[in-house]
């Protein structure tokens, strides 16, 4: 199973307290999670990725174990620590201002 930590936004969203977990089929990607994600919880269709691009949303990040992996490839694969669960994927709001 992913580990998935969401941003409080999202969890209060979602209806969900704490870490949210997923089975994934074949690679374990960016792309794969969100997939996921977006299925058990179609609440949160648009609000990570676009609903027509499927692009990131422009104030996600995203990080997989300690690394920023918000720039790379959606379907590059993730480290085996996420894969297994050992470690889990964060999705992040990003804060802007001046």
């Amino acid at each position: 199973m992913i580990r998935v930590v969401l941003p409080q936004h999202l969890k209060t969203l979602a209806r969900v307290d704490g870490e949210v977990t997923l089975a994934v089929d074949g690679p374990v990607t960016q792309r794969s999670i969100l997939d996921a994600l977006e299925t058990r919880y179609p609440m949160l269709r648009g609000t990570v990725r676009d609903h027509a691009t499927q692009r990131r949303r422009p104030l996600v990040r995203f990080f997989a174990c300690e690394e920023d992996v918000t720039h790379d490839s959606p379907d590059e694969p993730l480290p085996p620590a996420i894969a297994t669960g050992a470690e889990p994927f964060l999705i992040i709001g990003a804060i802007a201002g001046g």
